[in-house]
């Protein structure tokens, strides 16, 4: 397994997540190398990628293997901030300039000056300091809240965002030029979902983090436990296994996680970036609509509901069984038995046939 450790920022909190990186699915060493490869440059980044990916961690690989390493790296998040206190953050005031500016102060500018730095959530950025933040990238000199001086300035930007900035900028809440300057090089980073050789990797990683943490001793896996973490869908990626790791640990018995220690979320999450079916007709949208109406109500699918569902599958498969079984994710025999009671088939037999309740719970999951 290949591994990057780096030391934790003074300037956050320290968790573990912030702390290491697996480099094991395909994905993640394609990264990799591209990371060594632009790192020693000057160039700007912009790294795109779901809450949780390591947006920060990356831009610290970057920092670490530039000729910048020896100096600042300084990560400040914008979103925190409101706007009438962004502008005093990032490039300085001086004593007077508000209520409450008792003192001069540096930005973050500053304070990062011959190093690096790193702007997350760069999207949550009002529109009037997008216009200083890329007058200070132009001209590489800041000026103080409450001051006419200007100072100049050697840093390196790094930004980040989990927002799609093009369609951001096409709605008029970031500006282009901002974009192109920050957007030098792009970093797009892939969920854990879709790079799953990562997953066990970091589940080990964790393991050994937090038993070391907790004072505990070994602790291992059962078969059955890692199924279930490397086939599950992550969608608070390596932050939310962070988080589940650290849980099943303190619950856990005998030093060993089982299947039924961990306690992962049932929580759909909408992303921005899926796209509706390339059919757009009326049985793409029908298709799209059994899935998720079958995945969303398995628990407590109503009758009138069921019926609903199965009558449009049957009559947009053409009355076809097989395909109808495929399409809702049943078998064969369990989606004919649904249509027999449904009286969409027709059998010699007086009585229909149910299935059992063990069977339409273990057929009707997709």
């Amino acid at each position: 397994m290949q591994l990057l450790t780096l030391p934790p920022s003074p300037a956050l909190a320290t968790s573990i997540r912030a702390t290491a990186q697996v480099f094991e699915d395909p994905k993640s060493k394609a990264l990799l190398k591209h990371l060594q490869q632009v790192a020693p440059s000057e160039a700007s980044v912009l790294i795109i990628g779901e809450t949780g990916t390591g947006k920060e961690l990356v831009a610290r690989h970057i920092h670490n293997l530039s000729t910048r390493k020896t100096q600042a790296f300084v990560a400040v998040n914008c979103g925190a901030f409101s706007e009438s206190l962004v502008e005093a953050e990032l490039f300085g005031h001086e004593k007077g300039a508000f209520t409450g500016a008792l003192s001069a102060k540096a930005g973050w500018f500053e304070e990062a000056n011959g190093g690096t730095l790193f702007l997350d959530e760069i999207g949550d950025l009002p529109m009037s300091i997008q216009v200083k933040l890329l007058r200070v990238l132009q001209e590489r000199e800041v000026v103080r809240l409450g001051s006419r001086k200007s100072i100049a300035i050697n840093v390196r930007v790094l930004a980040a965002t989990n927002v799609q900035l093009e369609k951001a900028i096409n709605a008029g809440h970031f500006r282009e030029d901002l974009f192109y300057r920050l957007n030098v090089v792009n970093l797009e980073l892939s969920p854990l979902r879709d790079r799953p050789g990562d997953i066990i990797a970091l589940v080990h990683y964790f393991i050994a983090s937090y038993t070391k943490r907790l004072g505990y001793g070994e602790v291992r896996l059962s078969p059955a436990a890692e199924h279930k973490l490397a086939t599950y869908s992550w969608p608070g990626n390596i932050r939310e296994l962070e988080n589940v790791i650290h849980h099943t640990l303190l619950i856990c018995r005998d030093g060993v996680i089982q299947s039924d220690d961990l306690r992962l979320s049932n929580l759909r999450i909408e992303r921005p970036d899926e796209h509706p079916p390339t059919d757009e007709s009326a049985m793409g949208l029908l298709d799209q609509a059994l899935h998720r109406l079958f995945e969303e109500q398995v628990d407590n699918l109503h009758e009138h509901v069921e019926r609903t569902l199965l009558r449009a599958a049957y009559k947009f498969c053409h009355h076809n069984q097989v395909h109808t079984a495929e399409l809702l994710g049943l078998s064969r025999n369990v989606a004919r038995t649904l249509l027999i009671n449904l009286g969409e088939l027709k059998v010699n037999k007086r009585r229909p046939v149910k299935p059992s309740a063990d069977e339409r719970v273990l057929h009707l999951s997709i």
